[in-house]
Protein backbone atom coordinates (compact mmCIF):
# COMPACT_ATOMS: atom_id res chain seq x y z
CA UNK A 1 0.00 0.00 0.00
CA UNK A 2 1.32 3.44 -0.94
CA UNK A 3 1.81 5.82 1.90
CA UNK A 4 0.52 9.38 1.29
CA UNK A 5 3.03 11.98 2.46
CA UNK A 6 2.20 15.18 0.59
CA UNK A 7 0.33 16.98 3.37
CA UNK A 8 2.87 19.81 3.65
CA UNK A 9 2.78 20.58 -0.07
CA UNK A 10 1.25 23.94 -0.81
CA UNK A 11 1.56 23.86 -4.61
CA UNK A 12 2.48 21.29 -7.24
CA UNK A 13 2.96 21.02 -11.01
CA UNK A 14 3.41 17.90 -13.15
CA UNK A 15 5.33 18.07 -16.43
CA UNK A 16 4.90 15.20 -18.89
CA UNK A 17 7.51 14.21 -21.41
CA UNK A 18 9.86 11.45 -22.43
CA UNK A 19 13.19 10.30 -21.07
CA UNK A 20 16.39 9.73 -23.07
CA UNK A 21 15.10 6.32 -24.20
CA UNK A 22 11.80 7.75 -25.44
CA UNK A 23 9.78 6.33 -22.54
CA UNK A 24 7.01 8.48 -21.04
CA UNK A 25 7.95 10.23 -17.80
CA UNK A 26 6.32 12.55 -15.32
CA UNK A 27 8.25 15.21 -13.43
CA UNK A 28 6.59 16.63 -10.33
CA UNK A 29 7.77 19.95 -8.91
CA UNK A 30 6.34 21.18 -5.62
CA UNK A 31 6.66 23.81 -2.92
CA UNK A 32 6.17 22.72 0.67
CA UNK A 33 6.43 24.16 4.14
CA UNK A 34 8.68 22.25 6.51
CA UNK A 35 9.12 22.45 10.26
CA UNK A 36 11.23 25.35 11.42
CA UNK A 37 9.55 27.80 9.02
CA UNK A 38 11.48 26.42 6.04
CA UNK A 39 10.22 26.58 2.51
CA UNK A 40 11.33 23.70 0.32
CA UNK A 41 11.15 23.05 -3.39
CA UNK A 42 11.22 19.47 -4.58
CA UNK A 43 11.47 17.80 -7.95
CA UNK A 44 10.88 14.09 -8.52
CA UNK A 45 10.98 12.07 -11.74
CA UNK A 46 8.30 9.38 -12.05
CA UNK A 47 7.22 9.50 -8.40
CA UNK A 48 4.24 7.28 -9.29
CA UNK A 49 6.68 4.35 -9.51
CA UNK A 50 7.91 4.78 -5.93
CA UNK A 51 6.61 2.72 -3.03
CA UNK A 52 5.99 5.88 -0.96
CA UNK A 53 5.22 9.54 -1.59
CA UNK A 54 7.91 10.46 0.94
CA UNK A 55 10.44 12.69 -0.85
CA UNK A 56 14.03 11.56 -1.01
CA UNK A 57 16.76 13.83 0.29
CA UNK A 58 18.10 14.39 -3.25
CA UNK A 59 14.64 15.43 -4.52
CA UNK A 60 15.06 18.82 -2.88
CA UNK A 61 16.33 21.68 -5.02
CA UNK A 62 15.94 24.41 -2.40
CA UNK A 63 15.38 24.87 1.32
CA UNK A 64 15.30 28.31 2.91
CA UNK A 65 13.33 30.89 4.83
CA UNK A 66 12.31 33.25 2.05
CA UNK A 67 9.14 32.55 0.10
CA UNK A 68 10.34 34.58 -2.88
CA UNK A 69 13.51 32.48 -3.10
CA UNK A 70 11.41 29.30 -3.06
CA UNK A 71 9.19 30.69 -5.82
CA UNK A 72 12.25 31.57 -7.91
CA UNK A 73 13.72 28.07 -7.48
CA UNK A 74 10.43 26.34 -8.28
CA UNK A 75 9.70 28.48 -11.34
CA UNK A 76 13.24 28.06 -12.71
CA UNK A 77 12.93 24.27 -12.42
CA UNK A 78 9.46 24.35 -13.98
CA UNK A 79 10.62 26.52 -16.88
CA UNK A 80 13.63 24.27 -17.52
CA UNK A 81 11.53 21.10 -17.55
CA UNK A 82 8.86 22.67 -19.75
CA UNK A 83 11.54 23.76 -22.24
CA UNK A 84 12.99 20.26 -22.44
CA UNK A 85 9.54 18.71 -22.78
CA UNK A 86 8.66 21.13 -25.57
CA UNK A 87 11.88 20.38 -27.46
CA UNK A 88 11.02 16.68 -27.16
CA UNK A 89 7.66 17.31 -28.82
CA UNK A 90 5.48 17.41 -25.69
CA UNK A 91 4.54 21.09 -25.23
CA UNK A 92 2.49 21.92 -22.15
CA UNK A 93 1.06 25.17 -20.88
CA UNK A 94 1.49 25.19 -17.09
CA UNK A 95 1.17 28.32 -15.02
CA UNK A 96 4.13 29.44 -12.92
CA UNK A 97 3.97 29.15 -9.15
CA UNK A 98 2.66 32.35 -7.53
CA UNK A 99 2.83 33.91 -4.12
CA UNK A 100 -0.97 34.16 -4.01
CA UNK A 101 -1.56 30.43 -4.42
CA UNK A 102 0.75 29.75 -1.44
CA UNK A 103 -0.70 32.31 0.96
CA UNK A 104 -4.09 30.59 1.45
CA UNK A 105 -2.63 27.20 2.42
CA UNK A 106 0.00 29.00 4.53
CA UNK A 107 -2.74 30.77 6.44
CA UNK A 108 -4.64 27.50 6.98
CA UNK A 109 -1.41 25.81 8.10
CA UNK A 110 -0.41 28.69 10.38
CA UNK A 111 -3.77 28.91 12.10
CA UNK A 112 -4.23 25.14 12.24
CA UNK A 113 -7.26 25.03 9.95
CA UNK A 114 -7.18 22.08 7.57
Amino acid sequence: MRRKSTEGRFAERAVHGVDDAGVDETIVIWIERKQGALWAVGRAVNPQHRSTDEPRRDDYLFEGYELDDALDAANEALEDDLSVSERDGHPENLKPFTRGELLKPLERWFFGRR
